[in-house]
């Protein structure tokens, strides 16, 4: 019985300094830099999960011709500044709108099992404050890829629509079927690390933890943060 215990805590101590040496080590070392930064993005943490945040309009997209902005929300507006991107389990997103609210069987049925997806869609007239944001400056090519990577996350119908699954949890929200599954070897925060990626953004090697991918964001660039 000792030798089991003992062989088991070793496995358990060994786990532990892997996912530690993966929160700690960037992908990216050195000194490195973008081909310019004339975009500035936001990433949110709501302290278990991680969105992207992208100004609705500028010189390279404009979000509005891919999602109606009046159909984002029961606000049914067309005055928002930024869309914000999330993407998780399906029955965990519907069922808890704040991690003050975690089913824990919904949760665990999230990590155990491969499960539908779903693509959160928020407006903001301004930049939320009640919720931790980093801005991170990249490049007009960088963003054009990570635009790319967010329209790519959509669930389609035959006929190319995205499907509506209903409203978010307040005004200014609404869920889409996305594609790919939910697992513990894939989550919400390893989906925001792949967009990150795409526009040369620094993630950390294990980034299931969103407080991981908050404490290695980084560009190369200086951020312009706006006053918005």
């Amino acid at each position: 019985m000792r030798k089991i215990i003992k062989r088991l805590g070793i496995v358990i101590l060994s786990f532990t300094a892997v996912l530690t040496i993966g929160y700690l080590t960037p992908r990216k070392w050195g000194n490195y830099s973008q081909a310019d930064c004339t975009i500035s993005l936001y990433i949110s943490n709501e302290g278990i999960h991680t969105e992207i945040i992208v100004p609705v309009k500028n010189q390279y997209f404009d979000w509005n011709q891919f999602l109606p902005l009046t159909e984002i929300g029961r606000d049914a507006t067309s005055d928002y500044k930024y869309l914000s991107f999330g993407w998780g389990d399906r029955a965990f997103m519907l069922e808890n709108p704040s991690s003050g609210s975690i089913n824990l069987v919904t949760g665990l049925k999230a990590l155990i099992f491969p499960t539908p997806s779903t693509v959160q869609v928020q407006g903001y007239r301004v930049l939320p404050k009640n919720i931790e944001t980093k801005c991170v400056s990249i490049s007009g090519s960088n963003y054009l890829r990570m635009v790319d990577y967010l329209k790519n996350t959509f669930q389609l119908e035959a006929k190319g629509n995205k499907i509506k699954i209903g409203y978010g949890y307040g005004n200014n929200g609404i869920f889409y079927e996305a594609r790919d599954s939910y697992s513990i070897l894939r989550t919400c925060n390893d989906w925001t690390a792949e967009g990150l990626q795409k526009a040369e953004v620094n993630t950390p090697l294990w980034s299931t933890l969103s407080s991981s991918i908050m404490f290695h964001l980084n560009s190369g660039c200086e951020c312009i943060v706006s006053s918005q």
